[in-house]
């Protein structure tokens, strides 16, 4: 399980980030978007959030059941109702988890990315597709298929950024996967990584929350 930005700790028996296990409904369909110098209020209006929506959140220490993220149990919402959007920001970066996968468009993150910044989104849904899009300037530069990656072949020609979060997100492999089967959950770790998102949901509950309904 080499995954050089990550200790053990950090993921979960899949190789997803911890602090998103955590984070996430049992049977995930979600996003995480990261983008540096902007504040989360104006992340989530950039992905189209309303901002007389916008409340501050404490995480509660539970979900009330299997398919509420919790996120969604912060904000009193029944499951299935709609998607939740929880923004915080980690020194420079701002991350936005998408509980339901509602805002995994390429529009929302070369949004995100307009004015000069760089953002980036992982996506993974309910029927194992997982993909992240990365964006500088409003503009698309790569978008990263988990089905058809092949680091060795596709690593050299990614944006320079990019390709140190993939080489820090490592690799994971499971008993259960045939030999050169993908690893699903790769995009989650890179866009942690190219975030310095090396954190806990503990780590989430010292700084300032937003939470939204969205869709």
């Amino acid at each position: 399980m080499p995954t050089p930005g990550f200790s053990p700790d950090m993921l979960d028996g899949e190789g997803v980030p911890i602090w998103i296990t955590e984070l996430a409904s049992d049977d995930p369909n979600h996003a995480v978007h990261v983008v540096r110098d902007l504040e989360p209020a104006d992340a989530l209006e950039a992905l189209g959030a309303k901002p007389r929506l916008f409340r501050p959140c404490e995480l509660p220490r539970s979900k009330p059941d299997e398919w509420t993220s919790l996120p969604a149990a912060a904000l009193g919402a029944e499951s299935g109702a709609g998607a939740t959007l929880l923004a915080g920001r980690i020194g420079a970066w701002t991350f936005v988890y998408d509980a339901a996968g509602y805002t995994v468009d390429v529009d929302d993150t070369t949004a995100l990315s307009a004015n000069g910044r760089v953002a980036a989104t992982s996506m993974f849904s309910i029927n194992a597709d997982a993909s992240l899009t990365y964006a500088v300037d409003g503009k698309e530069l790569a978008w990263i298929n988990v089905d058809d990656l092949d680091l060795a072949e596709d690593l050299p020609g990614m944006p320079a950024e990019l390709r140190a979060a993939f080489e820090a997100a490592g690799t994971v492999e499971h008993d259960y996967l045939d030999p050169g089967e993908p690893d699903y959950d790769i995009c989650m770790r890179a866009v942690c990584a190219l975030a310095g998102l090396y954190c806990t949901v503990e780590d989430l509950r010292r700084i300032p929350l937003l939470v939204t309904p969205f869709g």
